[in-house]
């Protein structure tokens, strides 16, 4: 016959089987939850490979055999910047911060260096971009964009548009190539301003230029004067072609 005192130590009894249940239950899910993590991770990275048209860092001489293909690089409003240099001359893409005046850029491609969870949130959501892989140089906005090649590699205009100006780029004191602005034909309120470029003799303020067919200059070396923050991840000490864009007010063209 039962007793008071022993049903009570049988309900004890049961209620602790049933805790310690629902704490295997708990553990074995904590487990399950972290294997499907693992699982997604290796299978989000483990098969990750540079697309076709990643840069690639390991040129070391200048590319001038042929005009680059249409590649877009980034975009303001409705403008669209095309890369100035041959795909097989790039070494490197990159993205930082600069002047006020500046407009913000939006880069096209993926991010090279994004952390680890950001890749992964892509992965999960489809969400990933095609094109050349960039690097952020720096935190901040993003108002200038370096496309990486080796001194001497032909430039071509990255818009259809004008010449506005041709002026020396001077670093402590020397020029180191020039600056040359661009009013683009589809957006004639900004102008594309390039940067480490030994310009053309034949090249004058008003000409006409299209995008990848006409040629601007060489790649300067820039990197000779100062040091590049792409030289991180490209060839020939960073040496690039620098672009912003800037409302046409800001730099006094009419």
């Amino acid at each position: 016959m039962t007793t008071p005192r022993s049903r009570h130590a049988a309900r004890l009894r049961a209620h602790r089987r049933r805790a310690q249940s629902r704490a295997r239950w708990f553990a074995l899910a904590v487990v399950v939850g972290v294997l499907g993590v693992v699982t997604l991770l290796l299978t989000a990275f483990g098969n990750d490979r540079p697309g076709p048209s990643a840069p690639v860092s390991a040129v070391t001489v200048p590319v001038n055999a042929e005009p680059p293909e249409p590649q877009v690089l980034a975009t303001v409003g409705n403008l669209r910047v095309q890369s100035p240099v041959a795909q097989g001359g790039v070494t490197a893409i990159g993205f930082h911060g600069s002047e006020e005046g500046a407009l913000v850029l939006q880069p096209v491609g993926p991010q090279a260096n994004e952390g680890l969870l950001a890749r992964f949130w892509h992965r999960i959501t489809g969400s990933s971009r095609s094109g050349f892989a960039w690097y952020q140089l720096e935190n901040g906005s993003l108002r200038t964009l370096d496309v990486g090649a080796v001194a001497g590699t032909d430039v071509y205009s990255p818009v259809d548009g004008t010449v506005v100006a041709i002026r020396d780029h001077v670093v402590s004191g020397r020029a180191v190539g020039a600056e040359i602005e661009l009013r683009p034909s589809s957006a004639p309120s900004l102008v594309v301003a390039l940067q480490n470029v030994r310009p053309d003799p034949a090249l004058s303020v008003g000409a006409n230029v299209a995008a990848g067919s006409s040629k601007l200059g060489t790649v300067a070396d820039i990197a000779s004067a100062e040091h590049q923050a792409l030289a991180r991840y490209a060839g020939d000490n960073g040496n690039n072609v620098s672009i912003q864009v800037f409302p046409s007010a800001t730099l006094g063209v009419p």
